[in-house]
């Protein structure tokens, strides 16, 4: 049975959030997506600052949908913040970048990040990989305590 959760999708390209949001309605995911434009926007959803106050309308994540590479805060960097919050270090975090780069990937796990995926070059690929994450977190993953 698919449970509801709230994704936070930490992206700041407009096409891949945009392409994000089509596929979850797609294969009708029951998560609700959120999204933060950049790592500023993402810490500060999570911190629940500014607009971001009211926890009814932007619920704490049971998953975060993280790039890496962002401007002004990139995706280590939200992943260091997030991880030295008492109440927020357990939410789990997947990476999704386009970098192959090996020190990328040690990195994002170093920094705590739950799974690393490489972002597919093709549509059709992406749409698998995304439909595949809302799967297991809606219906395998038992959730952490926040």
């Amino acid at each position: 049975m698919k449970r509801k959760i709230t994704i936070l999708v930490i992206e700041d390209d407009y096409n891949d959030r945009f392409f994000v949001q089509r596929i979850f309605k797609k294969v009708n995911s029951p998560a609700e997506l959120q999204f933060a434009i950049d790592g500023e926007d993402a810490i500060h959803y999570l911190a629940g600052i500014g607009k971001y106050h009211d926890r009814t309308q932007f619920p704490l994540p049971g998953l975060i949908l993280l790039d890496i590479k962002m401007p002004k805060v990139n995706g280590f960097e939200v992943l260091q913040w997030l991880k030295n919050q008492e109440g927020l270090k357990r939410l789990p975090v997947t990476v999704l970048s386009s970098s192959t780069i090996q020190s990328d990937i040690d990195r994002a796990y170093e920094l705590g990040a739950n799974a690393y995926l490489v972002k597919p070059v093709s549509y059709e690929q992406l749409e698998k990989v995304y439909n595949r994450a809302s799967e297991f977190f809606t219906v395998e993953a038992a959730a952490p305590v926040v």
